[in-house]
């Protein structure tokens, strides 16, 4: 059965096994703390609000979120589908992202692409079927996966701040390249997800202007430890 990120306890359980798996980081937990439990609403929905946000603030996506949701009451499969593309535009959406919107509605209309069936697989067979889709590419893929499904093995090896993190907490001479961020996650499988959440709050902190380190309590990584045997994890 897949692993899955849902809950806070879930979260603990694998923040617990990553740093078993790899001691590293725990140097990561001190630093940046317990990271948040990312979450977003699954499904169409879901994966709208991934690539509307794309490339933009959390502001300009908000709004241009807003406005879809209000001209496309409800925003499901079937109404951009039946959208023609200046009332999308006139939303906000720029014209790669309508042609992506008109793909992923396309493909769920035709059978093609079944997002309730993407909780049960394998990350990496999920990942495959998302971004078979035109205009789905691995990141909008793996972040489906990380934040609106709690894949606990998705990995977004594209993400430039988790390329950065890794190079900070490994001491790397170089940012690795997405091809590199591959074998370097494989020691962490299953929970390749953990490793993506800590290495983002690591990140926050050690770009902290006045490079104060924050610090976390070890209460934090005890009970974090303590759910996981718990678990058996």
């Amino acid at each position: 059965m897949t692993s899955r990120i849902i809950t806070e306890a879930d979260l603990d359980v694998a923040l617990a096994a990553l740093t078993k798996a790899d001691k590293r980081f725990d140097h990561a937990l001190s630093i940046g703390g317990r990271p948040p439990l990312r979450k977003r609403a699954d499904g169409f929905a879901g994966l709208v609000s991934i690539v509307v946000s794309q490339q933009l603030s959390t502001a300009s996506a908000r709004a241009i979120l807003g406005r879809l949701e209000a001209a496309l009451d409800p925003l499901n499969h079937t109404a951009v589908l039946r959208a023609r593309a200046p009332k999308l535009a006139r939303a906000g959406l720029s014209a790669p992202k309508i042609r992506t919107l008109k793909a992923i509605a396309r493909a769920i209309d035709q059978g093609e692409l079944d997002l309730p069936a993407l909780v049960e697989m394998p990350a990496d067979e999920a990942h495959r079927i998302l971004t078979a889709v035109h205009g789905i590419g691995p990141w909008t893929a793996d972040i489906y996966l990380l934040a609106c499904l709690g894949h606990a093995d998705a990995w977004p090896a594209g993400d430039l701040a988790l390329q950065e993190a890794a190079r900070l907490l490994f001491k790397l001479k170089a940012r690795p390249t997405t091809k590199e961020m591959q074998p370097l996650a494989e020691p962490w499988r299953p929970w390749r997800a953990a490793a993506a959440y800590m290495l983002w709050t690591y990140n926050r902190a050690a770009k902290q202007r006045d490079g104060a380190p924050i610090a976390a309590s070890g209460k934090i990584l005890s009970a974090a430890k303590a759910s996981a045997k718990k678990s058996g994890a």
